[in-house]
């Protein structure tokens, strides 16, 4: 075989094996989000979550609205609140720009998105979609929950 495809090949293992290390929240703090409890007042809850170890050396960033949730990594996930009964752009970085998911939300009840990573070109992207409840619960509940407000 070609020494260079060999090269290629070795680095793209390398990408997407290993571990990224996000920050994460306490046990305390996570095992309350793991509740799922509803949202407070007029609020719809987001857990934007990322549920495999593939592009396990990738951090990927994510945002609500143009504004910076954090850096996901493998094994994580996101809790926050936001505004219920009206859309929301919900974005993740890509390869070569951001993945939009737009989100009508009610108020009183909790979603449930799903970050993936892809292969790329250059460097795997990721992309998010819609979770179904129930199974996206038992996910979460093995992940651990990550640090709010870093992007890169």
């Amino acid at each position: 075989m070609n020494v260079k495809f060999l090269s290629a090949l070795g680095i793209v293992a390398l990408t997407l094996s290993g571990c990224a290390s996000v920050p994460l929240e306490s046990a305390e703090n996570s095992a309350a989000a793991k509740a799922f409890d509803a949202p407070t007042g007029n609020n719809a809850g987001l857990y934007i979550y990322r549920d495999t170890n593939f592009g396990g050396t990738l951090k990927k960033s994510v945002w609500v609205n143009d504004k910076c949730v954090g850096e996901t990594g493998p094994k994580t996930f996101f809790y926050l609140e936001v505004e219920g009964d009206r859309e929301h752009t919900l974005s993740t970085e890509s390869e070569f720009s951001p993945n939009d998911l737009v989100l009508e939300t009610e108020s009183g009840k909790n979603y449930f998105i799903r970050q993936y990573i892809k292969f790329g070109v250059f460097v795997g992207g990721a992309n998010l979609e819609v979770g179904e409840p129930e199974v996206a619960k038992k996910i979460i509940a093995e992940l651990d929950l990550a640090k709010s407000g870093v992007c890169g």
